[in-house]
């Protein structure tokens, strides 16, 4: 009799997905420390938003990674979190830009990064639905 337990997330094209996500936990993380460490006074909130990215595409990118319940509930919960991030900073740089004098990772849904940011965690939410029927 087949289990019915849910597939891991990290095999097949999950492999893509989570080499993705732990590119931009890289990207966002490294480009947030260098903003804060020379330029915090310049634009916090936006430094401190990419800061928070930043530890959302790595929890996601573990949470990918791994296997078991913990870290599938773990994957959900970063993407989820991304995805209301991208979207409601997203929002607030177009109609607000003047709060963000420089941008963030998630700034008018990531632009500045083809707009990756806004597509992942849709990708990651399909991902984690499609994996999460016994295969």
């Amino acid at each position: 009799m087949a289990e019915n337990r849910p597939r891991a997330t990290s095999t097949g094209p999950g492999r893509v997905l989570v080499a993705v996500y732990g590119i931009f936990a890289l990207a966002a993380t490294a480009r947030a420390g260098v903003q804060i460490a020379q330029r915090f006074a310049e634009a916090p909130l936006a430094y401190t938003l990419s800061a928070l990215a930043g530890i959302v595409y790595v929890l996601a990118t573990v949470g990918l990674a791994g296997t078991g319940p913990g870290y599938r509930r773990l994957a959900w919960g970063a993407v989820a979190f991304e995805l209301a991030g991208v979207l409601t900073v997203g929002t607030f740089t177009l109609l607000v830009p003047s709060d963000f004098p420089d941008d963030t990772v998630w700034t008018d849904y990531g632009i500045g990064y083809g707009l990756v940011p806004l597509i992942l965690p849709f990708v990651g939410i399909w991902w984690l639905r499609r994996t999460g029927r016994a295969g």
